[in-house]
């Protein structure tokens, strides 16, 4: 037996001017064939998982396409139109196959086509027909679509946020497949879609309100006839129609069943909608409060939160901690400019260089401040563990280290970095237990890496692309009502639709 596997990921925060294009596919990953095998095969990714698992069931894995980029605005038309009719076409070579397995984001949008992955993922059911097989993974901050849902027989979402069970969904994906190519299942989707968004600063799955849905999910999935359950828990700063969270149940046959279960979890989920309210610190409150809790800690900068699209170049935190002369702080900013100029100078070089706050007016104004140049290095590490993003190899570019008299420390990358990994910092010699404040742009992604040697941690309200202060953005073509931007939303319950 064969199954193709497919993958394009890209979340887009529709909230950001700058356009989405191939240039940022290309220089993160746009490959065909043979090298999705080596991108993925041993990485801790969703994609990694799905050629081990059908290697363990004795199935031959065809790699057909893949591309991803990181976070960041809408994608322009002529890339999405490029990269589809490079996933058909790569399709369509890869010949007779007996499945196939999919691994799109959820939440990529283009100018005019909104809803990205249901488009894709309906062209590739198009083009196998109906009787083909099809499993796949998402994001579980994927804006669901009816059309998503109804493309595949199968679909899991990761359970974890961070996402560091990604592997184990696309092992768990390949085992579905192989059950249905041997006769042993049939699934069958059902999913719920409560009108209601949860916000980004309440979506760990390791805290309340999450935790406990969480429990009631994995209760669901023990049930006789279940074989999957997934929690969606949205992407706010998507404004589409589908907005929102969801839930997915795959039952072995069993629509009603499916249904039901569907309804169940979001009934429950939709119960405690309260509960997914954000509860916002002001930067302000939140650097006083850091003063007297135990060290390091970390600063979440979640209105500059790279991860969903963010600029990565927000000085709000750093602002704060430099005005108080407070330290020793470290923080990551991308600006290439003043890696250029610290270049220049040389390690160990002292000059004055104005920092962040360069890409657009909404995550403060540039610091400018004397610095000493520390090191400077080519920015790239390995990530050996499972941690968001399920990525192994990164690349920030060109990298200077530098520091004020204060004690402010400054990592300044070229390429915009997702703090997903701890390794940006130790492998260029920096230590984390050195430092009283460590910002890290993010919400709940950055727990994987910084939660072991940060006892104490704290996600701040900043502005910019990724505010949690949702009510703040300016939506146009979300679905309406949606609790709690609508606090008199109603919902009878039920499956399958919008």
């Amino acid at each position: 037996m064969k199954v193709g596997i497919i993958a394009l990921l890209q979340e887009t925060n529709t909230f950001i001017a700058e356009p989405t294009t191939l240039r940022h596919f290309e220089e993160n990953l746009l490959v065909t064939g043979e090298p999705v095998r080596a991108a993925f095969a041993d990485a801790s990714h969703e994609v990694g998982g799905m050629f081990a698992g059908l290697a363990e069931a004795d199935v031959e894995a065809v790699p057909i396409f893949a591309a991803r980029a990181l976070p960041f605005g809408t994608v322009t038309d002529e890339t999405y139109a490029a990269l589809k009719s490079q996933l058909l076409d790569a399709l369509r070579a890869a010949g007779s196959l007996d499945g196939l397995l999919l691994a799109p984001h959820g939440a990529t949008v283009s100018r005019t086509i909104r809803d990205v992955d249901g488009d894709w993922m309906t062209a590739v059911r198009e083009l196998v027909g109906s009787d083909l097989p099809i499993v796949s993974t998402a994001d579980p901050h994927a804006n669901l679509s009816p059309r998503m849902a109804s493309a595949v027989n199968a679909l899991t979402a990761y359970r974890s946020n961070p996402h560091i069970d990604q592997r184990a969904r696309g092992l768990e994906a390949a085992s579905l497949m192989a059950r249905t190519l041997r006769g042993e299942i049939r699934p069958v989707v059902a999913a719920a879609f409560p009108p209601m968004t949860i916000n980004i600063d309440r979506q760990c799955t390791d805290e309340e309100p999450c935790l406990s849905l969480c429990r009631r999910m994995e209760e669901v999935r023990q049930r006789p006839g279940i074989l999957s359950a997934s929690l969606f828990l949205g992407f706010p700063y998507a404004d589409v129609p589908e907005m929102g969270s969801a839930i997915v149940v795959v039952a072995d046959g069993n629509q009603t069943l499916a249904n039901d279960c569907a309804v169940e979890l979001a009934s429950q989920m939709w119960a405690r909608r309260q509960d997914f309210v954000a509860n916002l610190i002001a930067p302000a409150d939140g650097i006083e409060q850091a003063r007297t809790m135990p060290g390091p800690v970390c600063l979440l900068d979640m209105g500059d939160n790279v991860g969903g699209g963010s600029a990565a170049d927000g000085t709000t935190l750093i602002h704060e901690l430099h005005r108080r002369k407070l330290g020793p702080a470290f923080a990551c900013l991308s600006d290439p400019e003043a890696v250029r100029q610290a270049d220049t100078a040389g390690a160990g070089a002292k000059l004055t260089l104005r920092v962040g706050g360069k890409t657009d007016s909404l995550h403060g104004p540039p610091l400018e401040a004397e610095f000493t140049v520390l090191q400077l290095n080519d920015g790239r590490f390995e990530e050996p563990e499972a941690r968001h993003g399920g990525i192994r190899h990164y690349d920030q570019g060109r990298t200077a280290v530098v520091q004020t008299d204060a004690g402010l420390t400054l990592m300044l990358t070229t390429r915009r970095m997702v703090p997903f990994s701890l390794h940006q910092l130790t492998d260029f010699g920096i230590d984390p237990a050195s430092f009283h404040y460590i910002v890290a742009k993010g919400v709940n992604a950055p727990l994987a890496a910084y939660a072991p040697v940060c006892p104490s941690i704290l996600r701040i309200n900043t502005p910019g692309a990724t505010t949690a202060d949702i009510a703040s953005l300016e939506y146009h073509l979300r679905r309406r009502p949606l609790y709690p931007l609508e606090p008199e939303t109603n919902w009878t319950p039920c499956a399958g639709t919008l």
